[in-house]
C-alpha cells in the first residue's frame, strides 16, 4: 500500500470516528501515524526536486500568492511589483513561479505568482506538491479567493494544513527531553483536556519511550501531535477576495480588492506589511545626520542588538552604548544598552569601544 493510500484509510477511518474519552486514546495514535506518513510523503516530494528548494529567497521578506487558477494572481502580481506576469483568462496560464518585487515603506518585499493550488493538492493533483514546496520558503501566505466563491479560502487552508503548514499559529510550548533509560516524565498543566495515557501513546507512535516531556500551556491533542512532528511550517496568512467589482457591498467578506481595476490595493499592501510584522529603523553616524532615505528593515520590536548583528557582528562585540530618536525615545538622543527596543522609524546611532 502506498503512502498516499495509506494517509486516506487513516483520513476516513478519523471521520467515521467520534471523539470521546472512550475513543481519544485510539484517535491520538491514528494522529500521529498519520503525522508520520503525511512527513514521509512531504520528503519524497522534496526527493523529486520541488520547485521550492530551487528558489532564492531576495529583499527584506518572502510572500508568496496563492489562489485557485484564474483567480487573478497575475494581474494582482503586475499591480504591485515590477514583474511581467502572463495573464490569460483560462485556466493554468501560470507553470511556473513568477516573482517581482513589491517596495513598501522602505522594504523590499519579493512576491512569487505559484501555479494555481486546487482541492487534493497536498495529495500532489494538479502539481500540488511542487506548489507546496515552493509555499514552505514564505514569511506570508496570501490567500486569493475569487470573491463570489469566498469557499475557496477555507479550502485552500485545508490542502496547506494537510501538508503540514500551521497558518496563524505559534508552536505549542512543548519541549521533549530524550534519555536512555527511565521511561517517560510528563509534567503538565491541571485539566488540561487531553489524559496522560493518550500523549503517552502518542509519544510512543513516535518512538519515544524514555523521555523528560515539558508541556507549558494547555494543549489540544493535535497540537501533542504537532509537537512531536518534524515537518511542519508555521508561517502567518492573510486571505484576499479579488473581483469585488462583481459582487454587491453586503456580500463582501474582508479585505476585498479588484485587481483588474487596482481597487483596493493601497489597503492590500498595508495588510502584507502589518502582517510580516516589519518595521524601518534608521542609521546615523556620529556627527553626521541620518540616512532618512533607506531604512534598515527588521521585525518588529527587534532590539538594538538585533539591529546591530545585521549590520555586522562588529557592531555587538564592541558595542558601547547607542544613542536613539524617535518614536521610542524619551528624549532626543536617549542613550539605551543593547537589549533596549525599538519602535518604527526610529533613529539609531551606535557608539562602540
Amino acid at each position: 500500500m502506498s503512502v498516499e493510500e495509506q494517509i486516506r484509510e487513516i483520513e476516513e477511518e478519523l471521520k467515521k470516528t467520534p471523539y470521546n474519552k472512550a475513543t481519544q486514546k485510539h484517535i491520538g495514535k491514528q494522529k500521529a501515524k498519520l503525522a508520520k506518513f503525511r512527513a514521509e510523503q512531504a520528503k519524497q516530494s522534496a526527493g523529486k526536486g520541488g520547485l521550492g528548494y530551487g528558489i532564492r529567497k531576495r529583499g527584506d521578506a518572502t510572500v508568496l500568492l496563492v489562489g485557485l487558477p484564474s483567480v487573478g494572481k497575475s494581474t494582482l502580481l503586475n499591480q504591485i511589483t515590477s514583474a511581467d506576469s502572463r495573464v490569460a483568462e483560462y485556466e493554468f496560464t501560470t507553470l511556473k513561479v513568477v516573482p517581482g518585487m513589491l517596495e513598501y515603506r522602505g522594504a523590499k518585499i519579493q512576491v512569487l505568482d505559484v501555479p494555481g493550488l486546487i482541492e487534493g493538492a497536498a495529495s500532489g493533483k494538479g502539481r500540488g506538491k511542487e506548489v507546496i514546496s515552493v509555499i514552505r520558503i514564505a514569511d506570508l501566505v496570501v490567500f486569493l479567493a475569487d470573491a463570489r466563491k469566498p469557499e475557496q479560502a477555507e479550502m485552500m487552508k485545508n490542502e496547506l494544513h494537510q501538508a503540514g503548514l500551521r497558518l496563524d499559529q505559534s508552536p505549542p510550548d512543548i519541549k521533549v527531553k530524550r534519555r536512555d533509560r527511565g521511561g517517560l516524565q510528563i509534567t503538565m498543566p491541571k485539566k488540561m483536556g487531553v489524559d496522560k495515557e493518550v500523549i503517552i501513546s502518542v509519544l510512543n507512535e513516535f518512538g519515544v519511550y524514555n523521555a523528560e516531556i515539558t508541556i507549558r500551556e494547555k494543549a489540544t491533542l493535535d497540537q501533542i501531535v504537532d509537537a512531536m512532528a518534524r515537518n511542519l511550517k508555521y508561517v502567518p496568512s492573510l486571505v484576499v477576495y479579488n473581483k469585488a467589482d462583481l459582487v454587491d457591498w453586503d456580500e463582501r467578506k474582508g479585505l476585498d480588492i479588484s485587481a483588474k481595476d487596482g481597487k483596493g490595493i493601497d489597503t492590500f499592501k498595508e495588510a502584507v506589511w502589518g502582517k510580516l510584522n516589519l518595521m524601518r529603523v534608521y542609521l546615523k553616524r556620529i556627527g553626521r545626520s541620518a540616512d532618512m532615505k533607506e531604512p534598515m528593515i527588521v521585525k518588529r520590536d527587534s532590539t538594538v542588538k538585533d539591529v546591530g548583528e545585521k549590520i555586522h557582528r562588529v557592531f555587538v562585540e564592541h558595542f558601547k552604548h547607542a544613542r536613539i530618536w524617535g518614536p521610542s525615545a524619551q528624549f532626543e538622543g536617549q542613550i539605551v544598552g543593547m537589549n533596549f527596543r525599538l519602535r518604527d522609524g526610529d533613529i539609531v546611532e551606535f557608539h562602540m569601544d
